[in-house]
């Protein structure tokens, strides 16, 4: 199946709304089936838990049904593994590989997603274009969703917040668009710090961060919308005083916004629109509505945030989250059918619409602290069980789909804390016990979900990997420039370019891009490729195999990598050639760096990970399984993530599609 192209509204004047799908009919045994899908849930962890008695509604559950470790793909990267869990695919059939792709064209990265496409016919009136015609939104995922293949059988199909769903699957059922869903900038989560003290680090942050004076206590700014793709302001002169063509630029949207601070108390009143906030120091605000005006009068997107107060004196901090889609306006396809996010949002009032709220970006660049940290992605779990409340009090039959990223970030951005061997460990009482908070509240959540089920109900928990500290991280290119298969066009230049723009492809075999992915530079692919298809190729892949499977880690004699997997064997489907010729799997405890996936090469090939994002799961697959627990009996011994895809469908006696990896791994007790 092609991949799906949805309408994108985000910047069309004429706002065309899709056909809605009537709703598939339902089923008429009543049959239910609720899959619970919590990311990153570790199987080791879990276990412990359990057995410190913290844990009774998964206790219970296993108990009456089965519980199982869930083989995860090879990467072990969450898009990857939703996206075999959704079709029921290998990589090399469903196309995603990492969450970063190459264009072997440009040697540059792509979105693996999705893709927004260029408006249609436009109208140029002075400084305005007007679309009369939206771009697409592509979802890169390739396969049949498995929804799909039960609303074609006349099921009915509840999914919120599958990952690598973006824009929704077109269905008779209902979904709403989970990891891969951008913010209102297009990015995946782009927050805004407005301070008076320039950070130290402010040169590495990601956000928006804008240095702001306090005058009179009162401080004036604004907040960046998207682009104006609207608008067109030349930058140069006329064409016809130089003879070249006439360049513009689009310039982003705005809202300004003042900050007025009470003289003696800790208290300053937010004025944005027509808005007021009044906030404490430490306080944040409730969701805010933002309406960024494209052409006045005419159209305007719609954004939403919350504002926390950090720090009035003796400096000025104040955060605002990433500006979310609005899901009463979404700029962009949130849902299918694409009135659910509206109705939703009247039902649950307004929530993160981003694919993965947690601000680790604000923890990792020194804008939160820990404590913070947790506070906000609390915010996130609290949103999240709303919803979940909301589904099980209307959910009739057919499959509820319900997914949770809480234990996931979690455990990256807090796994330091607890772990006493972490090179950046802190002492706090409260996050040391983070992570076990995590997995105490999901046991909550699953103890309601388990208030619902009855004889005609399967219940399904999964994850799509587990977790391991992350210690040490492996600069690969370094490596792969000190082993001769990287040649650099200037080698005094070493670690200072991004993007291999420094890199000698003439002289380059091979090169590793993305989070696990090592490819060769080969003829009549990579733009400048140089290694002959063939047995040129396959001697090299034998090669690098062998030695990347003997780098030792000369400080402690580890040996940082236990398995490097061959696509092309390991994997079918007609997506190879999307992805690397290899795949690294790291030993327990190290990760590719944070310089090695676009293209950097530092000095040294292993380093200790001093940042916050302190635990991961990029590991080889067979160190980092899912849970899987079920109310039904495990009939298989090692099951994996393509045979719940098959064991959903067959559960309604579906059949699954003949290239689907999986089987049936649960049968009734």
């Amino acid at each position: 199946m092609s991949p799906q192209t949805r309408p994108c509204t985000r910047l069309a004047v004429w706002y065309v709304v899709a056909s809605l799908w009537l709703a598939g009919c339902s089923s008429d045994t009543g049959k239910r089936v609720i899959v619970l899908g919590i990311d990153g849930m570790d199987h080791a962890m879990l276990e412990t838990f359990m057995a410190e008695g913290l844990l009774p509604n998964f206790d219970r559950l296993a108990a009456e049904g089965g519980f199982s470790t869930l083989e995860t793909t090879m990467p072990p990267l969450s898009p990857v593994a939703w996206s075999t869990f959704i079709t029921g695919l290998d990589p090399g059939g469903h196309g995603v590989f990492d969450f970063l792709h190459r264009d072997p064209n440009t040697m540059q990265p792509v979105e693996p997603f999705y893709v927004i496409g260029p408006e249609g016919r436009t109208i140029n009136i002075g400084s305005w274009v007007l679309p009369l015609s939206g771009g697409d939104v592509e979802l890169y995922r390739n396969g049949t969703a498995l929804w799909e293949l039960l609303d074609d059988a006349g099921i009915d199909t509840t999914i919120f917040r599958m990952p690598v769903n973006f824009p929704p699957v077109d269905t008779g059922g209902r979904s709403f668009a989970g990891m891969g869903t951008p913010d209102i900038l297009g990015g995946h989560g782009t927050y805004s710090f407005f301070t008076d003290y320039p950070p130290e680090n402010l040169s590495e942050m990601t956000g928006r961060v804008e240095l702001v004076e306090v005058v009179n206590q009162r401080v004036e700014a604004q907040l960046l919308g998207p682009p104006n793709s609207f608008r067109r302001i030349q930058t140069g002169s006329t064409a016809v005083a130089t003879g070249s063509p006439v360049e513009y630029e689009t310039p982003d949207l705005s809202v300004d916004f003042k900050v007025n601070i009470d003289e003696d108390e800790p208290v300053a009143r937010i004025v944005i629109q027509d808005t007021e906030i009044v906030l404490s120091e430490g306080d944040w605000s409730n969701w805010v509505r933002v309406e960024f005006e494209a052409i006045p009068y005419v159209t305007s997107i719609t954004a939403m945030g919350r504002f926390y107060l950090q720090e009035i004196r003796p400096d000025f901090k104040l955060y605002v989250t990433p500006l979310q889609i609005h899901p009463e306006n979404p700029a962009m396809p949130l849902s299918n059918p694409e009135s659910w996010a509206e109705e939703l949002h009247d039902s649950l009032g307004p929530f993160y619409t981003q694919e993965l709220p947690e601000d680790t970006k604000a923890f990792s660049e020194g804008v939160f602290d820990g404590r913070e940290f947790w506070e906000q992605s609390q915010f996130v779990f609290e949103e999240r069980r709303r919803a979940l409340d909301h589904f099980l009090d209307t959910f009739d039959d057919g499959l509820l789909f319900f997914y949770f990223s809480s234990v996931d970030q979690g455990s990256h951005m807090l796994y330091h804390f607890s772990d006493p061997n972490h090179p950046l460990h802190i002492e706090d009482e409260l996050l040391a016990d983070g992570i076990r908070t995590l997995y105490t509240e999901m046991d909550e959540a699953l103890g309601r979900v388990m208030e619902v089920v009855d004889k005609n109900t399967t219940l399904i928990v999964m994850s799509d990997h587990g977790f391991a500290p992350f210690y040490w991280g492996i600069n690969l290119n370094t490596w792969l420039l000190e082993q001769g298969y990287v040649t650099l066009k200037e080698p005094s230049q070493q670690g200072q370019l991004p993007l291999f723009a420094n890199v000698d492809w003439t002289n380059t075999r091979a090169y590793a891009f993305g989070l696990g992915g090592l490819y060769i530079n080969l003829r009549g692919r990579e733009r400048d490729g140089i290694v002959e298809p063939g047995a040129e190729y396959d001697r090299l892949l034998d090669e690098l195999q062998g030695a990347l499977l003997a780098m030792t880690d000369e400080r402690n004699g580890n040996r940082p990598i236990s398995l490097v997997h061959r696509t092309g064997t390991e994997f079918a489907g007609p997506h190879l050639t999307l992805g690397p010729d290899l795949i690294v799997g790291y030993s327990r405890g190290y990760r590719s760096s944070w310089e090695n996936p676009l293209g950097e090469f530092p000095p040294e090939v292993i380093v200790d990970n001093d940042d916050s994002w302190s635990g991961d799961h990029q590991n080889d697959y067979r160190l980092v399984p899912g849970i899987l627990l079920t109310n039904q009996r495990i009939t298989r011994d090692q099951p994996a993530l393509a045979d719940l895809t098959v064991s959903v469908l067959d559960e309604f006696n579906v059949p699954s599609l003949p290239d689907m990896k999986g089987e049936d791994a649960i049968t009734a007790r």
